[in-house]
């Protein structure tokens, strides 16, 4: 596999290595001896989720706070979606700054999410099926979110603003501005 350092420490872009032939492709998706070894070590993930979503929906900018905190590693298995994550570390030199990602079903790109980070995505394809591990179970009265589209963070989701669709809660969101870091 390929691993791509971000402009933010921590953030990574991991690039699988497909081996394909006229019946189709094989590649790993995931080795704990690789992803301890090339992208961050001491990991340990405990739980999967996927989700699946039409086009216009976004999802985030979410986080667990600590003592729940939670790394991700994300891809989408069908259709593309523009991932993003925040850096919302108290301190960091790279605090409110964001790391946007293209995953598509086809270029099985990966992108690894440490703790301390808010994370979303937009669906940009008619639909889109979404995988991500989770090294800390989902505790919902540790979650955490940022407004989607605080024009402090100048997000640019690739989406017209009309055609966002949002849950309730996610409409609601605090500002960077508004917002005090657990981390």
């Amino acid at each position: 596999m390929n691993v791509i350092n971000t402009d933010i420490e921590g953030l990574k872009i991991i690039e699988p290595r497909l081996f394909g032939d006229d019946r189709g492709y094989f590649f790993e998706s995931f080795s704990a001896r690789n992803f301890e070894e090339l992208v961050c070590p001491g990991i340990r993930f405990v739980q999967d989720n996927e989700s699946k979503s039409r086009y216009g929906v976004v999802r985030g900018l979410h986080f667990q706070k600590p003592p729940f905190a939670q790394s991700k590693l994300v891809r989408v298995i069908r259709g593309e979606v523009l991932d993003v994550a925040v850096d919302i570390r108290r301190g960091s030199p790279t605090y409110g700054r964001h790391v946007a990602v293209l995953l598509t079903g086809d270029n099985h790109r990966q992108f690894f999410i440490p703790k301390g980070f808010a994370h979303g995505f937009a669906v940009l394809s008619d639909e889109a099926l979404f995988q991500y591990k989770c090294d800390e179970f989902y505790h919902p009265e540790a979650e955490g979110a940022l407004a989607w589209n605080d024009p402090q963070l100048a997000i640019d989701w690739r989406l017209p603003a009309a055609d966002a669709l949002l849950s309730e809660k996610d409409s609601r969101n605090p500002r960077l501005a508004e917002f005090t870091s657990p981390f």
